[in-house]
């Protein structure tokens, strides 16, 4: 009976064991069955979600950065001393020719006017009757009724009447230029960059009151490395990008090129004229670019495709329905698109992850679709069409 007894409990052991083994591979072998699940999701991508490779032009020639400035600006400063009774406009505003900007105290100017014109009258009066009495002695000289030294001393008073009349006059042209600079006025049409003063501020003579612009006028006043400005010529062309002015590529040529260089930096500065009034109306944006001395085809590749690990650059691209890593090797970069020059890696018409990222496998399967898909939804429906594959 016993021996019957262990028989039994023996069986269930065996049958409890394998039970248990049956029931625990999950346990044991969770990490790789994990894996294994991970390395069979479909990633899907979308036409968006991917580029191919192709050539471009790639401008050849050397960098040039610098700042969008006015050809015609004015800094208008007080040509006389005087208090500011008013400013008329403020940075911002439009302005034409002729327009009253600043207005100064003109007082003590039209005072000083005031008595220069009084002498100029007075000294006017005494030479009239100074030439009168030069014209009796002279009379009376040629008929022998006075002398000599009366005709000369009427002669004398005559001229420094004349010259006192001449001194009024200069006097008060003096005045009435000084009173019309109490009214400064725009040079040109334009528009005020900055005001300087406000009301009741004392200006000397030379003191800036107010900066007047021409937007219609900008330029870029750029700055090329002395050891690259040997390529650089009058009449090429520049493509560059403007901060403020996102994906938008401005073109100019080549107008001056300074013939010394900066004696701190070793640039030398250029000026490039725009090609059109597409230009920008704001002073002062920085901008980057590329002088055209030359243009070379070269497969060229977005920043956003690139992945950078350490020394190595790579990026994913989709191979046989399968995501392959492309290790490159990387060239210049186009300041005016930001994409960089593929040297190696990648072959024209290769088809590349615009945004790829970091949780990618080599080898991975790829499914592509017909509608847009953001990354993160298509793994987890990928992951759900698998588990139910699996089911």
């Amino acid at each position: 009976m016993l021996r019957k007894t262990l028989f039994v409990l023996a069986i269930a052991s065996a049958l409890a064991a394998c039970g248990k083994e049956s029931k625990d591979p999950g346990k044991g072998t969770g990490k790789d069955a994990k894996e294994q699940a991970s390395a069979s999701v479909n990633l899907l991508v979308s036409p968006e979600d991917v580029l191919t490779i192709q050539s471009n032009a790639l401008a050849s020639g050397p960098v040039i950065t610098g700042s969008v400035q006015p050809e015609r600006n004015a800094d208008l400063r007080a040509e006389v001393s005087a208090v500011v009774i008013q400013v008329l406009k403020e940075n911002g505003e439009a302005v034409k020719r002729g327009d009253v900007l600043v207005r100064l105290d003109e007082t003590s100017i039209r005072d000083s006017l005031n008595s220069a014109e009084e002498a100029s009258r007075a000294s006017s009066q005494v030479l009239e009757q100074s030439e009168r009495m030069f014209q009796r002695m002279k009379t009376l000289r040629a008929s022998g009724m006075t002398s000599t030294q009366a005709l000369e001393d009427a002669e004398i008073r005559r001229n420094n009447a004349q010259s006192d009349l001449s001194a009024a006059k200069s006097r008060a042209a003096q005045a009435r230029q000084q009173l019309q600079r109490t009214l400064v006025r725009a040079p040109f049409d334009g528009i005020v960059s900055e005001r300087k003063v406000s009301n009741g501020d004392t200006a000397q003579i030379g003191k800036e009151l107010i900066r007047v612009i021409d937007p219609t006028s900008m330029r870029l006043e750029g700055l090329v490395s002395a050891d690259k400005i040997g390529v650089v010529k009058v009449g090429q062309p520049v493509l560059f990008r403007i901060n403020g002015y996102p994906g938008q590529d401005f073109a100019g040529k080549v107008r001056r090129v300074d013939p010394a260089a900066n004696a701190v930096t070793r640039q030398v500065a250029v000026l490039v004229d725009f090609n059109d009034r597409e230009q920008p109306r704001v002073a002062g944006l920085y901008a980057e670019g590329r002088i055209e001395a030359a243009t070379v085809s070269a497969l060229m590749i977005p920043d956003s495709a690139l992945v950078k690990a350490g020394d190595q650059t790579y990026t994913w691209k989709i191979k046989d329905k399968a995501l392959q890593k492309a290790v490159l090797r990387i060239g210049a970069r186009d300041v005016r698109t930001g994409q960089w020059e593929v040297q190696s890696g990648l072959a024209s018409g290769d088809t590349v992850l615009r945004t790829p990222g970091s949780t990618f496998k080599d080898g991975q399967k790829v499914e592509l679709t017909a509608s847009k898909a953001t990354p993160a939804a298509a793994v987890a429906s990928s992951s759900t069409a698998v588990a139910g594959k699996g089911n």
